[in-house]
């Protein structure tokens, strides 16, 4: 699972518990804070924390019911993937947001390393030492490290020692990119944007079709069912596949920000958003993995930044969902090396009634958001203070 995904300091600067006043889209006010994102962003870490509980190796030792067991990996089969995705298109979305005029790339590309290496490198030690020391050469764990891992065509590289880990290589591509695509996104005329927006989708899509008609069928992994590991690494893993997320959560926000948004609320963008992924559950591979839900992605971010603008209800706003967004990118650097962990240390199977393993599952998540919230005090948040310029006097 970045990682979404998507952990930005410049748009925590700017968020606050309380709405926005209401200017129009296109106002110059319209660049305001963004609550509802920040809240939105754990439920996306969430959803990733909670598909590889459902791992087989995981989600069938906890349950004694094995229909229990099949039921739960079957609905969450989806999670990680859509989660991650999520936190993508959010990505290139806030980054826009909050861009501004005179901003200078090595300032952006500093603070963009702060937030992300430093947890980064924590959870490498931690990985390494807790899970991933007698199977992790030095070929699979460099390349983690250096957050290349992504590109590489092997599974035993791209999910190694702390496996969320391999979004980041995707977000690195992100930040070294971004001022290059703000740019050329600035220059398309504002009438315009939407039919980039549905050029950009239909790029993700047509990634999906060529991975399953030209891409190998074989060899097979499981995550947490049967796809084909070829296809998989290009439609999900490989960074410049990814890169369309990014850009469509750019596009997206250069809508809002000029006065272009349909506007679709926030109930019927994720109702549009629960409806996509009842589907992708239903849909093999490639197509699953990211074609279906990008649409109702980009609009339930859309909506929320619209609400949050407008000050309209929003459930994720308030100031327990913002403090969990603000821990959101620690959750997501902890919560598989600590189910590992768990796991390991405390037996192969656990044949425990179904509430009896949803409550463990609960216990796994407050001790994951416990160690979330000790890595963002000692790790993340000093890190950010260093990395934001200091005042001349």
């Amino acid at each position: 699972m970045t990682v979404q995904p998507d952990v930005r300091v410049e748009e925590r600067e700017r968020e606050a518990a309380a709405p926005a006043a209401s200017p129009a889209p296109g106002s110059p006010a319209s660049r305001s804070r963004l609550p509802s994102l920040t809240g939105m962003r754990f439920v996306a870490a969430l959803l990733v924390f909670l598909y590889h509980a459902s791992l087989p190796h995981v989600a069938t030792d906890l349950f004694a019911d094995g229909g229990a067991a099949e039921t739960y990996r079957q609905v969450l089969s989806r999670a990680g993937w859509v989660g991650v995705s999520f936190f993508f298109v959010l990505s290139g979305f806030v980054m826009t947001w909050s861009a501004r005029p005179g901003d200078r790339a090595v300032s952006f590309w500093r603070r963009r390393f702060f937030k992300v290496f430093p947890n980064h490198a924590v959870m490498w030690v931690l990985g390494l030492l807790l899970v991933a020391a007698s199977t992790t050469g030095a070929a699979q764990a460099v390349p983690n490290l250096l957050l290349v891992q992504s590109w590489f065509h092997d599974i035993d590289v791209y999910f190694s020692v702390n496996p969320p880990s391999w979004s980041l290589s995707c977000e690195l591509l992100f930040y070294l990119t971004f001022p290059f695509w703000a740019r050329l996104v600035r220059r398309i005329r504002e009438e315009r944007l939407w039919w980039y927006a549905g050029g950009t989708v239909a790029a993700v899509a047509a990634v999906a079709v060529a991975a399953g008609l030209f891409v190998p069928g074989t060899p097979v992994i499981e995550v947490p069912y049967a796809v084909s590991e070829p296809q998989f690494w290009l439609v999900y893993i490989l960074p410049a596949t990814r890169l369309l997320d990014f850009v469509l959560g750019i596009l997206m926000a250069r809508i809002v920000l000029s006065g272009r948004w349909i506007r679709l609320g926030l109930l019927p963008a994720g109702l549009l958003t629960v409806a996509a992924y009842a589907v992708s559950l239903f849909v093999p591979p490639p197509y699953s993995i990211n074609a279906v839900t990008i649409v109702p992605f980009a609009l339930l971010i859309s909506a929320a930044a619209t609400a949050d603008v407008r000050g309209t209800r929003s459930p994720f706003r308030g100031r327990v969902m913002l403090w969990l967004g603000e821990v959101s990118f620690a959750f997501y650097m902890v919560q598989q090396v600590l189910l590992e962990a768990v796991r390991g240390r405390l037996g192969a199977t656990w044949p425990l009634p179904t509430p009896l393993a949803l409550a463990v599952l609960a216990l796994e998540a407050g001790a994951a958001l416990l160690c979330a919230w000790l890595l963002y005090v000692a790790v993340e948040r000093p890190a950010m203070r260093f990395a934001r310029p200091r005042k001349r006097t």
